[in-house]
């Protein structure tokens, strides 16, 4: 479980009662597809042949740009989780992590989701011993691709989500 129970505003759109304006909500989505991109070779390697998770990451974008509906960019979520199903390690929490970047067009919140995913990937691939190392460096590697309007929001939501996102941020 990667959300709170009780949504924080900051991260509901205005029109629908909260305070994030729309972009920064797509500042979340190409953040959460950056993310995930970063670790997508490790779901390819595993499954070279199933294009759903990187289809993803590319509706995220797309729907960044106004070129694909929320609905769109929600179902290519879900088909990259789908796809996350028959992996293992690695591989799993990348295709989650793409899964998860998608579904920010519909819930803004699951930026963190895709960020965690990453991390856990990155830790999961690592060789033994060096897994706490890899997913430190991969979250430090994120914060530096955080866009300054968005970054101390974001950093406020790892603090306040660590426990619930596998205290994957502590970097």
């Amino acid at each position: 479980m990667i959300l709170p129970k009780v949504r924080d505003p900051r991260f509901i759109t205005i029109r629908r009662g909260g305070t994030l304006t729309d972009p920064d909500h797509r500042l979340l989505a190409l953040w959460a597809a950056s993310c995930a991109e970063h670790v997508l070779h490790l779901f390819e390697t595993a499954s070279p042949d199933d294009p759903r998770p990187r289809e993803a990451i590319e509706q995220a974008r797309a729907w960044t740009r106004g070129e694909q509906t929320m609905t769109q960019a929600r179902a290519a979520g879900g088909h990259a989780m789908a796809a996350a199903r028959d992996q293992r390690a690695a591989a799993r929490h990348a295709a989650f992590a793409a899964g998860q970047a998608a579904v920010v067009a519909h819930v803004a919140a699951h930026e963190l989701g895709a960020a965690a995913y990453a991390i856990r990937a990155a830790r999961a691939a690592a060789p033994d011993g060096a897994g706490e190392d890899a997913g430190r460096l991969e979250c430090r590697w994120q914060r530096d691709q955080l866009p300054a309007p968005i970054r101390a929001l974001v950093l406020d939501d790892q603090r306040l989500r660590n426990d619930l996102c596998w205290s994957v941020f502590e970097c």
